[in-house]
């Protein structure tokens, strides 16, 4: 069992909540942070109890105060700047689980700007657009520094598609990579029918 640095952030009321419902749990039982599919649009990210004799010599171990997180070395890249919150609200208590990079781990700074596209598409812009049954993808990116992009799902044959290219995605890329990306063009062809719908 190896210890690391730490790639996840659980609140101090999460923590209270853990050490709370680990307390009806064996003798030695510890959580256990994990995503399942990682690396594919289908990544999910999920807390399990894991009783002592479930922790492996490879497994991650990770101190927080009460308890221990147990995280398997083939999830760890994907929790990077995860985070486990506990929120109560008018509509009771709920544990969040955010994990921005189970989908595709984060990628390095000098990274190629194809590498770092699809890792924003991936991470930021796709959530955004999941909300709407829709996806985009980086087909191309062109010598003169145009991103080509074809969206699909509920995106394609949608008419409010180019305000969102325009507005939105185009809007956030260049900024995020300004003096490298020059515009961000939509090879998707928007008819609507049948092909809209998955």
């Amino acid at each position: 069992m190896s210890e690391t640095r730490n790639p996840v952030t659980i609140s101090e009321s999460a923590q209270a909540h853990f050490a709370k419902l680990l307390e009806k749990q064996d003798d030695g039982t510890q959580i256990r942070i994990f995503v399942v599919n990682p690396g594919t649009p289908n990544a999910e990210c999920g807390v399990s109890y894991c009783p002592a004799d479930a922790v492996e010599d490879k497994d991650i171990i990770i101190e927080f105060g009460p308890f221990n997180a147990v995280i398997d070395p083939e999830s760890e890249p994907y929790l990077e700047d995860a985070s486990i919150d506990f929120v109560t609200d008018q509509m009771g208590s709920q544990l969040t689980l955010k994990a921005p990079n189970a989908k595709m781990r984060k990628v390095s700074e000098d990274a190629s700007l194809r590498e770092r596209i699809e890792y924003v598409l991936v991470s930021t812009i796709n959530p955004q657009l999941a909300n709407h049954g829709g996806k985009v993808s980086l087909i191309e990116l062109t010598e003169d520094g145009i991103a080509v992009l074809e969206f699909g799902g509920g995106c394609n044959g949608c008419s409010m598609v180019d305000v969102t290219l325009k507005e939105g995605i185009e809007k956030q890329l260049i900024e995020q990579f300004e003096g490298e990306l020059t515009g961000v063009k939509d090879v998707t062809e928007h008819k609507s029918g049948a092909h809209s719908y998955y």
